[in-house]
């Protein structure tokens, strides 16, 4: 015969019966609790510890950026201490590089923007060309990555390599509405298609504008009298 419940687990309350697990289990409970509160604090704590390492980023950043200011004043000055202005620049530029290689995300990028900037105003296309690269990878998901990716397009566009700008101006695309500069970049590659006589590539990207871009105010009516020439 199955034994009769006990009269007291009958009578037991809901309280009772807690206090019981938690008397029974409580080692395990003491255990997950520090747990809780050591990932708590962990997080927190790295938390703090991410933001203030991002601010000093930006601090020294900023410092940078001032030096870039005033090295651009010195060099629109006299000869010799423009020669001078000069080499720091050079000096700015691998501090740059070196503050990029320190840090990561929005601080790195704003750092490859600045050297890039400095390459642009240099003409020296191929160097600014893998700084913007370089600002697009390590701000690959914020809105500088497609700007960076347009103008290492350019840049490359510079040096006549039409491939490497093509491929530039689709990764900005790659975007979407993130970027505002889509309709511009697609006329691009219809334009870099146009001059390598690839005419149905070319047809092709202006068709795309039409279809993605109908409001645009500008580059619709440009895509179109390029269809109407490339099929006379």
């Amino acid at each position: 015969m199955a034994k009769a419940p006990d009269k007291r687990e009958a009578e037991m309350t809901f309280g009772e019966k807690l206090n019981d697990f938690i008397q029974n289990y409580r080692r395990f409970i003491l255990f997950g609790f520090l747990a809780v509160v050591i990932i708590l604090t962990a997080f927190i704590a790295g938390t703090f510890f991410r933001d203030r390492i991002q601010a000093n980023a930006l601090t020294r950043l900023d410092e940078l950026m001032q030096r870039h200011q005033e090295l651009l004043e010195v060099i629109g000055g006299d000869v010799p201490e423009a020669m001078s202005g000069h080499i720091q620049l050079f000096v700015l530029l691998e501090d740059l590089e070196a503050f990029a290689d320190r840090n990561s995300g929005f601080a790195a990028a704003r750092a490859h923007t600045m050297r890039a900037g400095i390459f642009w105003e240099m003409e020296n296309w191929g160097e600014a060309e893998q700084a913007w690269l370089e600002a697009a990878k390590s701000s690959a998901r914020s809105y500088l990555a497609p700007i960076s990716f347009y103008n290492a397009a350019v840049a490359a566009e510079e040096q006549g390599n039409t491939d490497s700008a093509i491929s530039h101006y689709r990764s900005a695309l790659s975007y979407g509405s993130a970027f505002p500069g889509g309709p511009r970049a697609q006329f691009s590659i219809g334009r870099l298609e146009e001059s390598r006589n690839n005419r149905d590539a070319a047809i092709s990207a202006y068709r795309n504008i039409l279809n993605s871009w109908p409001d645009d105010p500008v580059w619709p009516s440009l895509a179109q009298s390029r269809i109407l020439i490339l099929l006379e």
